[in-house]
């Protein structure tokens, strides 16, 4: 087994599923421990720091013989649950694919990062320059592991390593979670005098929130990020079968893209709670902003896409790749807003988040000898 692949699966092999999304989950404790060694035995200078505690980012460090550029490598160590796989933390190589939680994402592109480092290390390091790779905590939930690395470490440019199927990913989505409260009032459920329902009053909300959904993907589309969108993901209300409801509770998402404004999703739930007060002046409810990231894309004529293009075709010639965007929110946008122009670029495969995960094997080698050649290009 190739070097890399066997540390990929080594990696597989820990569990690292986020405490913040499990109860009891693992973290990272132990996998940073083994990124930590491996780097170490490669030849980096290794740091590891606590993002949160119990909560470590390892920050391996390979130095150029001359003054250069710096470019960082970025992937998170995290992964979700693992609640009805088989066997999550058994690492299986079966029709060129490896299988288990975490392959995919992100640990084929976790190592196929440090594997990139140990190669360029081992054949004589940088000339000029200088290379980051950085396994961070908690990407999975909050990012608490790139916000802490983006204080500590900066970089002329850098490479998240999450999967796109080979795909460089000039630019991902953002996302904002809003949550929204109907007030109704409380009754038996024989009295419709004294009740007010506010699951109902909540479908007067579902109904405005379509007709916005619908409305968002009729609008011209970004040209890599495609329309902005939303979905209502969690809802709650209601006491007893006999009783009115008086409150129900919508959880909601939405995708944002570049151009937009930082609060659009909850300056749009407000506006569609007011006309509908406006429609019914005993209609009550209100609205909150949870959490959100922003989109991000990296400048189309950034060099470093350009010297990704050339070591892929150079290598591969016969590999059909291009430009694209990441369905998913990631770190990218941690670091590009820090100042770090950032590309997303890694392994292809399937099951991501799903009850199957893999990764195929070839890419996760293409992903690290691409990598090799443009920490070579971009280092001087």
């Amino acid at each position: 087994m190739d070097s890399t692949i066997r540390l990929l699966a080594e990696l597989v092999a820990i569990d690292s599923v986020n405490p913040s999304l499990v109860s009891g989950g693992a973290g990272e404790e132990r996998i940073a421990r083994a990124i930590a060694a491996q780097m170490r035995a490669s030849g980096l200078e290794v740091e590891v720091t606590d993002a949160a505690p119990g909560r470590p980012n390892v920050v391996g460090v390979l130095e150029g013989r001359a003054p250069g550029r710096t470019l960082m490598l970025c992937g998170h160590m995290d992964t979700v649950g693992v609640a009805g796989m088989q066997s999550p933390f058994d690492p299986i190589v079966r029709d060129g694919c490896l299988y288990g939680r975490g392959a995919l994402d992100m640990k084929g592109g976790v190592a196929a990062m440090i594997a990139a480092a140990g190669v360029l290390a081992q054949e004589g390091g940088l000339a000029s320059g200088r290379l980051i790779v950085a396994a961070v905590a908690d990407e999975e939930c909050a990012s608490l592991g790139a916000e802490s690395l983006v204080r500590r470490w900066r970089a002329d440019a850098a490479v998240v390593t999450e999967p796109t199927g080979l795909e460089i990913a000039a630019a991902h989505k953002g996302f904002s979670w809003v949550e929204i409260t109907t007030v109704g009032r409380a009754a038996h459920g024989s009295r419709p005098r004294e009740g007010r329902d506010a699951i109902v009053l909540m479908g007067r909300v579902l109904a405005s929130l379509e007709a916005l959904d619908r409305q968002l993907q009729s609008r011209p589309p970004h040209p890599l990020l495609g329309t902005a969108s939303l979905h209502a993901s969690l809802i709650d209300g209601g006491r007893e079968l006999s009783t009115y409801p008086d409150g129900c509770v919508l959880k909601m998402e939405r995708r944002t893209i570049c151009g937009e404004a930082t609060d659009v999703a909850l300056t749009e739930v407000e506006a569609i709670l007011t006309r509908l007060k406006d429609d019914d002046p005993e209609f009550e409810a209100n609205a909150s902003f949870i959490f959100g990231r922003p989109p991000y894309e990296i400048a189309a004529a950034h060099e470093l896409l350009k010297l990704l293009e050339t070591t892929l075709s150079h290598r591969n010639p016969g590999l059909a790749t291009g430009r694209s965007c990441a369905t998913f929110w990631c770190d990218a946008a941690i670091l590009g807003h820090a100042g770090i122009p950032t590309l997303i670029f890694g392994p292809g495969g399937d099951g991501l988040h799903g009850l199957e995960e893999y990764v195929r094997v070839d890419d996760v080698l293409i992903c690290r000898d691409a990598l090799v050649d443009l920490a070579r290009l971009y280092c001087v």
